[in-house]
């Protein structure tokens, strides 16, 4: 019996376009989808754009638009990159809808009512040059637990533990880099401990993998700790019921997101929400007639294993059957660049590569672990040209244009030996099924492979241009067996690569395979003209991509991002205010407990200045002593955890060894104000 699922994967940030890390997730979720159609199965893929929360409220003001507008002109960038992947959605929608706003209400009222929510003041830091609370992403500082620099004011990237900002050590506004104070103002909390119990037992039961649910195991022993589910205005969301000023936190609605595209493909469909989403009507049916599996990465496990699952079981809604995590994208072995030309957008990548190369690549990466993935560039060629080109279409482009040519495209009936090579690949289906099912991706592609050198070696034993000219029938027979190969490996892969199939398809005169199609043998058939079905990638296309790439301007961070926010517009006043000056390093030291800290004192020709500067995995302190640097003199001297830095040094670049200090003309002078 065809069984019913419902798919969705994380939701993409509206503040941005879609680039290639992104993708990781979306051609994963895609794949398995379309794996479990083609077995039969319904399956329904529903996402939506995640537009919520101030850096939507902040890019809207600063591009002179609303935010409503933002998020339309988003969405429709985001549809269309999405679409050029082949990323089949059965709804993709927004958040910012009227079912999102009733749902959040929904669970909110039923975990209030469940004694769930509580209120209490908070201390929490705001900006006094923003005029403005500062959410988790907008006050940035040292890991109170790992002291790891540069944190956002939410989560560790280096430790993974979560806080909240004001726990952060020496914290600052990441939008105008000002030193926050602390207000109190009354938040409301979501008791997750409440549900600690519950929460170990779903995932006792198997709810994500074994390496997630081993970290997850760290954060109980750690202790689960009320979440604060309000923010302040202002605020781009869904005001709190009741509250004139108070709105909730993105994270609180953003998976609320996957019910609201679910409920609004259900009324455009004639389709029951309360089956389809058990719970979440008046009350819980207890009838799991879909099966619900959520796909996510790495970075946001704690809001979707512990949160999201906590939220569904006080609310009496149904929890997925499956967390799918997945780890993060790297090229050439590091994180992507946009001075390397890594940081690709999908848009970027689809003006000079066919999107099923990508689709392929990653497929061919993908396990059922949350390891990160490697986009190696040379890897990337060569394996498109090998296997695509090489091992399937090479197949097709052996067998098609002889037996349309020389055979009336008139396929015969199999002989022994092909009978034999079709029943070996026939006999891989239930190993490919099971594979696809547990999404290890990569194992699939390995013995689709595999099969493709066994058919080839088969054409290449049989040798049918030399028999076309002393003996056509044999010629048509092995060509016959040459053909259903091509088939069977094409269904075998046509979750990952549907617009190949749908080629082979025409190229076959069939309608579209399924895996209920291998066991079948296509004799005594006329086949259509064979068109070309893939081209080997020329180096010069991933060049000019790579190069292109530099020269676009990084896009706005995503919540799975780690780009810095714009600042706000500044006018010709604001700047005039600056005041650069020569500086030079009278003496350099490193910072005890600091590893990217240099303590520098500087002569400002005859005023003294220590200045603290992150640069200590660039520079060591003896080859800086005696160098010019250009300082921002008049910056308010700030007190750090290391001591007071009394201005600020001018470098760039990503960080790591990549720092460049900005140097003057060996013959300017200490003091001297730079223009």
């Amino acid at each position: 019996m065809p069984r019913k699922i419902v798919v969705t994967s994380a939701l993409p940030y509206a503040n941005g376009p879609i680039h290639i890390g992104h993708l990781v997730e979306y051609l994963q979720t895609d794949i398995w989808v379309r794996f479990q159609k083609i077995c039969g199965n319904q399956c329904l893929y529903f996402c939506a754009d995640d537009t919520h929360g101030t850096p939507i409220m902040i890019s809207a003001r600063a591009a002179g638009i609303s935010p409503e507008e933002l998020i339309e002109q988003v969405h429709k960038e985001h549809k269309a990159d999405f679409d050029g992947f082949g990323i089949e959605f059965d709804n993709y929608y927004s958040t910012h809808s009227p079912e999102n706003r009733y749902f959040s209400e929904l669970i909110f009222n039923r975990l209030n009512e469940a004694g769930s929510i509580l209120t209490r003041d908070v201390e929490q830091t705001y900006c006094e040059n923003c005029k403005m609370s500062l959410p988790d992403r907008f006050v940035r500082g040292a890991c109170p637990r790992c002291k790891a620099e540069d944190q956002y004011g939410d989560s560790c990237e280096v430790c993974s533990s979560t806080y909240q900002p004001a726990d952060l050590i020496n914290p600052y506004c990441s939008t105008c880099r000002a030193a926050p104070v602390l207000k109190t103002s009354e938040h409301y909390f979501f008791k997750l401990a409440d549900y600690e119990q519950q929460l170990r037992d779903l995932i006792a039961a198997g709810h994500t993998q074994k390496s997630v649910a081993n970290k997850l195991d760290e954060w109980f022993k750690a202790g689960l700790k009320d979440w604060d589910i309000s923010r302040d205005g202002p605020y781009f969301g869904f005001k709190i019921p009741g509250e004139e000023d108070k709105y909730f936190y993105v994270w609180l609605d953003a998976p609320i997101g996957y019910m609201a595209s679910a409920k609004n493909y259900c009324d455009a469909n004639n389709l029951d929400f309360d089956v389809l989403w058990s719970g979440a009507g008046q009350a819980k049916t207890g009838d799991d007639e879909y099966e619900l599996y959520h796909f996510i990465g790495k970075d946001i496990m704690y809001f979707h294993a512990l949160f999201w699952p906590a939220m569904l079981t006080g609310s009496g809604i149904k929890t997925a059957n499956k967390l799918f995590v997945h780890g993060f994208l790297t090229v050439n072995g590091e994180k992507m660049s946009k001075s390397r030309g890594t940081f690709i957008k999908a848009s970027t990548y689809a003006k000079h590569l066919d999107p099923e190369y990508l689709r392929y690549y990653y497929a061919s990466k993908l396990t059922d672990g949350i390891d990160d993935i490697d986009l190696r560039v040379e890897d990337f060629v060569n394996k498109a040209n090998s296997d695509l080109v090489g091992k399937f279409a090479n197949l097709a482009s052996r067998s098609g244009p002889m037996l349309t040519k020389k055979l009336d495209s008139q396929l015969g009936q199999l002989d022994g030996q092909g009978r034999e090579l079709i029943g070996k690949l026939s006999a891989a289906k239930d190993r490919i099924v099971q594979d696809y099912e547990n999404l290890k991706f990569a194992a699939v592609v390995r013995t689709i492979t595999a099969l493709a050198d066994e058919a080839n070696r088969y054409v290449e034993q049989n040798q049918p241009w030399v028999t076309i000219k002393t003996d056509v029938e044999k010629t048509r027979t092995t060509l016959t067996a040459t053909v259903n190969a091509v088939r069977i490996l094409t269904i075998y892969l046509k979750p990952i690569l549907p617009k190949y199939a749908e080629k082979v398809e025409q190229f076959l005169n069939i309608g579209q395979m399924s895996f209920a199609d291998v066991d079948t043998v296509l004799e005594n058939h006329k086949i259509n003209v064979f068109e070309r079905l893939v081209d080997r990638i020329d180096e010069k296309q991933v060049n000019a991509m790579i190069e292109e790439s530099k020269e676009i301007q990084s896009p706005q961070p995503t919540q799975e991002s780690s780009a810095e926010p714009l600042k706000p517009e500044c006018t010709i006043e604001d700047f005039a205010k600056i005041d650069l000056r020569i500086a030079k390093v009278a003496k350099a030291e490193r910072v005890e407990g600091a590893d990217k800290l240099l303590r520098l004192s500087l002569d400002v020709g005859g005023m003294e200045r220590s200045v603290l500067a992150g640069i200590a995995t660039a520079y060591e302190p003896e080859e800086l002593e005696g160098k010019l640097v250009v300082l921002l003199a008049n910056l308010k001297p700030r007190q750090m955890r290391f001591g007071l830095s009394e201005g600020m040094i001018l470098a760039a670049g990503e960080g790591g060894k990549d720092i460049f200090m900005l140097t003057p003309d060996t013959g300017a002078k200490p003091g001297q104000t730079v223009h």
